[in-house]
């Protein structure tokens, strides 16, 4: 009898645990097709994602080719101030449009964009030199007849884009660069030099052969250009459109603007804010840092600009002899923190 109590025991657990099991089989039912749905609903999301992208796409290309070529326009009947002044305008929004749109774009994309908002920029530079009154200096015996260099060792493709002036601009002063739209210094050795905010309002600073100088530009130009320079430190306010810098070497450098770019320049630390990808090319120990200069005046100057203060992409940078986008560029690196705290003045 108690043999039979126990078998009937076990047939009994038994039965309990098939009904058990039973019970559980809806319920792991329902958790496969929840998870299913999960994931179909998922992949619907990142289908959607991928239209919204592609239609933002589709839209900054149209609506770049079509500022683009009124731009064009205005450049190439560029026979009036008025005219370069709109297409100065034109050029800074559609710079805006590639700064608003670069994260839904491709890397190739960008590039492009970036690549023709060069060229741009050195026709209107171009335009503008071409409506300078020629002018007669008188040079003192002593004086140097400094010169602008012009010719950029740039990447196949993008010569023209990289040489924003075409021919040597008049010389004010020995180390002086003056005109209408353009201003800077060039050929001095182990100075101070400063401009204030309303010499440089929205004009095209050049700075060129400088060695062991300090240069503090106060206020908000057009753009900016460093070539040649060796051991200086360049403090800048913020920029309206481009910053290029080529074949410089062991300087430090503080600039806020919409696109930078670095060419041929080696040990340079640069403290940056950016709206759109800085591009570094045939670049060695290039270090960057967020912006940290200020000023009485500054912010000011950054809303004459129209930089966006919420937007920096220090330390997003496009290097563009290092095309493996899973290993870090050798070229370039983030500055250490303990490394950022400069006394600029």
């Amino acid at each position: 009898m108690e043999t039979a109590n126990c078998s009937g025991a076990v047939v009994g657990n038994g039965d309990m645990g098939s009904q058990r099991d039973r019970s559980l089989l809806p319920e792991r039912l329902q958790r496969r097709d929840q998870e299913r749905q999960l994931e179909v609903e998922r992949r619907k999301q990142k289908r959607q994602n991928q239209e919204v992208v592609e239609e933002k796409s589709d839209f900054f290309t149209s609506a770049f080719a079509r500022e683009r070529a009124a731009v064009e326009e205005l450049l190439e009947g560029g026979e009036s101030v008025e005219r370069l002044e709109e297409a100065a305008a034109r050029l800074q929004g559609l710079q805006k449009l590639l700064n608003d749109s670069v994260l839904f774009l491709a890397a190739y994309e960008v590039r492009q964009g970036q690549e023709a908002l060069a060229q741009l920029q050195a026709a209107l530079a171009d335009r503008r030199l071409q409506l300078q009154p020629k002018k007669r200096f008188a040079f003192k015996s002593r004086r140097k007849d400094a010169a602008l260099a012009t010719e950029v060792d740039a990447a196949p493709g993008t010569q023209a884009a990289e040489g924003i002036l075409a021919s040597a601009p008049s010389v004010k002063e020995e180390g002086g660069l003056d005109s209408s739209w353009l201003c800077g210094f060039s050929n001095l050795k182990s100075q101070v030099l400063e401009k204030r905010a309303e010499e440089l309002h929205q004009r095209d600073v050049v700075l060129t052969e400088l060695s062991n100088c300090t240069i503090k530009l106060y206020g908000n130009p057009n753009t900016l250009r460093l070539t040649k320079a060796r051991s200086c430190t360049l403090l800048c306010g913020p920029v309206s459109t481009s910053v290029f810098l080529d074949d410089c070497s062991e300087c430090v450098l503080a600039v806020a603007c919409q696109q930078l770019r670095v060419h041929t320049t080696r040990d340079t630390r640069i403290f940056l804010q950016v709206t759109s990808r800085a591009i570094v090319e045939d670049c060695k120990g290039i270090q960057f840092a967020p912006y940290t200069w200020s000023y009485p005046g500054i912010d000011t100057d950054f809303e004459s600009s129209g930089l966006d203060r919420s937007k920096n992409n220090w330390d997003d940078i496009d290097d563009f002899n290092w095309l493996a986008r899973d290993i870090a560029s050798p070229n370039w690196s983030i500055l250490p923190e303990e490394e950022r705290t400069i006394q600029w003045d």
